[in-house]
C-alpha cells in the first residue's frame, strides 16, 4: 500500500468522523490508566509479539518537553490504518498503535483505514502511551496514541468500524474499552461490519454457523489437525464458496476456499494441518489448510472472520478474550 500523505488527505476526512471520536476521547479519559496482565500462553502465535519491557506499566513515552512534563509527538507518515512514522523529543519512531488491527494491504478496507488513521493524527500534536512493552520484532515502538486533545486514536478507529479490537498480551490495559467499541460498531454495522462494506454482497443474512476448536491435545504446534473450524450451511440453496476467504485476527493467517460448494444443511471442516481431503464420517467434507506456518487459532481466544470473494463478512465468530 502507498503510504498516505498526513497533511493532504487528513484534513478532508476529520470532519466525517469528529462526532464520534469526541465521543470515544471522553469516554478513554475514564478508563485508560489500567494496568496490563500477565504474559501469553506460549501456545499463543501473534505478528506483534513484543520484546522489549518498558519501564512502567502505562507512562508517556520519551523526555519531559513541555512545562507540564508531557511529550507531543507529529506524525510525518501513515503506512497503513494501525502504523505511523512520528518525530518529537526521541527524534523518529515507527509505532504500531496497540491494542487494534486492521486490514492488510490489498483486503477490503484497507485503504480507508489508512486515510481515517491520517484523519485523525494530522495537524495536531501526539501522546504515545505505552502499555507493559517497548518495541516489537519490527522495530516498531508499541503505543497507544492519544491527540492532545484527548481523542484516543485507536478507539476511535474501532468505534468507527475501521479496525477490529486486537488483544496483544501482555498489553490490554484497554482492551476491555476497545472491545466495548467494537461490540457497538458491529452492532450498528458501520465501516467494515456493514453488509456491503466491500461492495454487493454475495449471500443475504445469516446463512453459514462456526465452531471452532482451538486448543489441540497435548502441543498444538505438533497436532496441528487438532485444531479446526466448522462451517454449516443453514442457507436453503447451495453456496458456492469459491475464493472465499477464513482469517483470524493477525496480519498473517489467510484460507481462499478453492472449488467448494456447500449444500444446506451440510458442514465443512477445515483443519490447521495437512492431510486427505474428502467426506469425514459424520458427513461433512474435511479441508486442510496446511500452509507450514503451525498453529492458526489462539487457545486464549481469537476471532473467525469469513469474507465472501468481495471481502465482505459474512460471518464472525469470537470466543475466549475475545468474545
Amino acid at each position: 500500500m502507498p503510504t498516505v500523505d498526513v497533511n493532504a488527505r487528513g484534513r478532508a476526512w476529520k470532519r466525517t468522523i469528529v462526532g464520534t471520536v469526541v465521543a470515544v476521547g471522553l469516554l478513554t479519559s475514564c478508563t485508560s490508566d489500567g494496568n496490563g496482565q500477565d504474559a501469553a500462553d506460549t501456545d499463543t502465535a501473534t505478528e506483534d509479539s513484543s520484546s522489549t519491557d518498558s519501564d512502567s506499566d502505562s507512562g508517556n513515552v520519551g523526555s519531559a518537553s513541555t512545562d507540564s512534563g508531557t511529550d507531543y509527538w507529529r506524525a510525518t507518515e501513515v503506512v497503513d490504518g494501525d502504523t505511523l512514522h512520528v518525530v518529537g523529543p526521541d527524534g523518529e519512531l515507527k509505532v504500531r498503535v496497540l491494542g487494534i488491527n486492521t486490514p492488510e494491504s490489498g483486503e477490503c478496507f484497507s485503504d480507508e483505514a489508512a486515510d481515517a488513521l491520517a484523519s485523525l493524527v494530522a495537524d495536531t500534536d501526539l501522546v504515545l502511551i505505552a502499555d507493559r512493552s517497548d518495541i516489537d520484532q519490527y522495530d516498531r515502538a508499541l503505543r497507544y496514541v492519544e491527540t492532545v486533545e484527548g481523542i484516543d486514536v485507536g478507539a476511535a478507529l474501532v468505534a468507527n468500524g475501521y479496525a477490529i479490537s486486537r488483544r496483544y498480551e501482555p498489553d490490554v490495559a484497554r482492551d476491555a474499552l476497545y472491545s466495548d467499541l467494537q461490540a457497538g460498531a458491529q452492532r450498528d454495522q458501520v465501516g467494515l461490519w456493514a453488509p456491503d462494506a466491500c461492495g454487493n454482497p454475495v449471500v443475504e443474512g445469516a446463512v453459514i454457523e462456526v465452531e471452532v476448536n482451538a486448543d489441540a491435545p497435548g502441543d498444538d504446534s505438533e497436532n496441528l489437525n487438532g485444531e479446526w473450524v466448522r462451517f454449516t450451511s443453514v442457507a436453503d440453496k447451495p453456496i458456492d464458496l469459491e475464493d472465499w476467504v477464513v482469517a483470524d485476527e493477525s496480519a498473517s493467517h489467510r484460507y481462499s476456499f478453492d472449488g467448494f460448494v456447500l449444500e444446506p444443511g451440510r458442514s465443512v471442516v477445515l483443519y490447521t494441518g495437512c492431510g486427505d481431503e474428502g467426506p469425514a464420517d459424520d458427513g461433512a467434507e474435511e479441508l486442510f489448510w496446511c500452509d507450514g506456518k503451525g498453529a492458526v487459532w489462539n487457545n486464549a481466544g481469537d476471532t473467525v472472520f469469513l469474507r465472501d470473494p468481495n471481502g465482505n463478512l459474512v460471518a464472525v465468530f469470537a470466543y475466549g478474550e475475545s468474545a
